[in-house]
Order: structure tokens, then sequence, then C-alpha cells
């Protein structure tokens, strides 16, 4: 069956509560799913769906109704709570709030929307309320991360997820229409942590936009970003926190200070994320920077801060290699636009990164917390630029897939089954 002939939705209401799809990466709150929220809206307005993304009014956000995504993808601002940043636990007291404004917003503008897409727990929640106004307008679920996997791997009390997180996701498995996985091992982890019904998961993987990440000449992205054009750049680009196992990075630059100080002549190590110029007390950046200190690695890694999501290409294009060192991702959002840059990645063996990196093809995986082993795959990389180059031809390659139109159209195919679904149940 052919695109056309099915039941395509003609307005999706795109739901993003805690966090804005226009943020600068790296920020609080920010990184791969808000990147993933403002893409992929925009790919599916570029289809013909009209798209209202719905996001908590914070500090910044203007003008309330952003169309930077095109005429067809609006970004819309609702207030709900404090005139300011808060945490996500107290943006639980909000969720009410936040359901009656998107309503208020629908009424008001006259417009009805045949689908619901909610991003992560929280907006999940939103989106059953929404459901309930909107009746005939099914809920589709991406949680982009599980509650369950992060606290496998937490380290501290405060890396745990909330009783109420995991209850709300699991509550969500069992109501939302669809769940969508980001990749085969999310699927499973769905099934067995949340008991969900196979039948009700469709695995759709994020996809990159290949016009804005392609091959940049190194020299005009290093210029362009302020790194002298003799430097070999070593990049991480995320969210600040424990998870991202940014710690690992740092002991395996120590290891290579003292084995291979030879082969860091000229290396830069760029972090991109946070606010490195006043860091909250006992947080994860403060930890980061004493860490660095007091492996020696002074002039060897710099912490640039957050950087605007346009930038990020120019980043990428200037490094040799990007590394994410994570303890548990998803899917690998930043792993994917390096390799579109035809810039290779060197990634832990886990979750989405499992199965987007081709380990000697396309990039390096290996152990999560091993600094040792990610210090040997650094090395391979700054030692031998064939070896580089041959896996820079076969990341840009492998990208493709990943095209934006062709992700757009499996996700269609997902819409149209859960809207022929529901249209058999009114």
């Amino acid at each position: 069956m052919t695109i056309q002939s099915m039941p395509l939705p003609r307005r999706v209401a795109m739901l993003s509560y805690h966090t804005c799809p226009l943020a600068r990466l790296g920020g609080q709150k920010t990184g791969g799913m808000n990147v993933y929220v403002r893409d992929f809206s925009q790919a599916l307005a570029d289809a013909g769906v009209q798209v209202d993304v719905f996001t908590r009014l914070q500090p910044g956000c203007e003008p309330v109704v952003n169309h930077e995504l095109g005429p067809n993808c609006r970004v819309i601002h609702i207030p709900a709570g404090p005139d300011r940043l808060v945490s996500v636990a107290e943006m639980e007291n909000y969720l009410d709030e936040f359901t009656a404004g998107v309503v208020a917003f629908a009424a008001a503008e006259g417009v009805q929307y045949d689908l619901i897409h909610s991003h992560y727990w929280l907006s999940g929640l939103i989106g059953e309320r929404l459901r309930a106004v909107w009746p005939g307008a099914p809920l589709v679920q991406m949680f982009h991360t599980l509650g369950h996997m992060k606290n496998a791997i937490a380290r501290s009390e405060s890396e745990f997820a909330s009783r109420q997180r995991l209850d709300g996701e699991t509550h969500l498995v069992q109501v939302a229409d669809r769940l969508i996985a980001a990749t085969p091992a999310e699927e499973e982890q769905l099934i067995e942590l949340y008991g969900a019904d196979p039948g009700r998961i469709a695995v759709v993987p994020p996809g990159v936009d290949l016009a804005r990440f392609q091959p940049i000449p190194r020299e005009t992205a290093m210029t362009s970003i302020g790194i002298p054009p003799w430097r070999k750049n070593i990049l991480f680009a995320g969210r600040i926190e424990p998870l991202k196992g940014i710690d690992t990075l740092l002991q395996a630059l120590a290891i290579l200070q003292t084995e291979a100080a030879d082969k860091l002549d000229n290396v830069c190590v760029t972090i991109v994320g946070g606010d490195p110029w006043t860091p909250v007390p006992d947080s994860e950046m403060e930890r980061l920077q004493t860490l660095s200190h007091e492996l020696g690695l002074h002039d060897l890694v710099a912490f640039a801060g957050a950087r605007d999501q346009d930038l990020l290409p120019y980043y990428f294009a200037a490094a040799e290699m990007v590394v994410v060192p994570s303890h548990y991702e998803s899917f690998g959002m930043v792993a994917l636009e390096s390799m579109a840059m035809g810039t290779p990645v060197i990634a832990s063996r886990v979750g989405g990164l499992a199965h987007l990196v081709v380990d000697g093809c396309n990039g390096f995986l290996v152990p999560a917390g091993d600094p040792t082993m990610l210090a040997a795959r650094i090395l391979d990389v700054l030692d031998c630029p064939g070896c580089r180059d041959e896996l820079s031809h076969f990341a840009r390659a492998y990208a493709q897939s990943y095209a934006w139109p062709k992700i757009v159209e499996r996700m269609l195919r997902v819409y149209a089954g859960v809207l022929a679904e529901t249209s058999l149940t009114r």
C-alpha cells in the first residue's frame, strides 16, 4: 500500500513539554531529543502535514508562536507555572495548566488535531489528557530515555529516576495507542521492563538532515569556530550529566598524556555543553572541571559551553573524531550527525549506539566506562590518517539510509495504521 492511499493526518499536535526544540544544544535539559523534535517536525511538515509543537513557555522563548521551522510548522510556547527555569520534578505540578493552555490555543485558532505525538513521559501524560478532550485523535508516545534503564547505570542517589517517572512510564505503556522505539534494543526494553504489548510498538529510528550535516572543508569549519588550522580536535557534544560518561573521556586522555604524550602534540579536546563559567556547586560540570584539573589536562581540554544548534556542523567538521562515551543512549543523535558529516565516531557499546555504529566500519565501539580501551581507539584514529579517511567514507555512506524523508515515510505508515485502528473503534 502506498502512502498516498493511507489515512494520513492533516494536522499533528507534537508535545515537547519540558524542553524547547529551538534551545541551544547542551544546555539544561537540551540534547538529542530537542534535535529530534525540531528536525522530525520540520521534515513531517515538508511532507505536507501541518505540525504544531507545544512546549512550556520559559525565559527567552520569543515569539510565543514561532515560525522558524517553516510555514507548516509552528513552535507554540504555552505558559505553565512560573516564568523561570524549573526542574523536571517541579514541572509535574503544571501538567493540567499546560493541558488547559493547549486546549485554549486550539479553540482560539479553530483547529482540530488528527493525532497527538508526545515526547518524554511528562508530555505523554499531557497527551493522554488531550486525547480525552479531542476524541478520535490517537496518542503516539516516544520516551527517548527510559527510567528503568537510567536506574540500571545510576551511580548515585541523585541519578535515579523518580518513582513518579517510573509509574508514569508504566502507565503510558499501557494506555498509548502506539509506542515508538528508536531501536530493537529499546523495543525489547519496553516489553521486558514495562510489559508493553509487542503489537503496539513500532521501531522507527531518528533521522538526520543531510542538507545541514554534510562535509565541510576542515579549515573552513575551524576558522568559523575559532580553532587554529594546525590543531587536531577531538569533540564531545551533549548534555553535561553523569550518564554521558565524560569522566571516562577525561581518564582516557590522562592515559594518553602519560603513555603517548608525543601523539597529543597539537591536539585539543572540546566539550560542548553546559555552562562551564558558573557551574552550580556539586554539579556535574564542577565535578568534571575538578577531575580535569586533578588529571593535569589544563592545556588539553576546553569546556566550551552550550552552542546554538546551527553551529554544531562546524564543530563536527573541525573534529578528527567525535567521542560518545555514554553509559546509556536510547539512540545517539550526535553519533548519527557526526557520521553524516563524515567524521568518525568512537562510542560506547550501549543502547542505540551499539546498533548505529558498526565497529571498525563507520567508527569504533568500546565498552562503557573503559578509559583504557577508549584511549587505544582515540590513538588509532590520531595515528592513522588512512584509517580515519576509510572510517569517514563509510560513516557518510551509512548515514544516507537515515535521511529524514525516509524516516518520515516510515512514521507516516505508523500514523496511518493507528488512525485506521482508531476509526474502527469510534
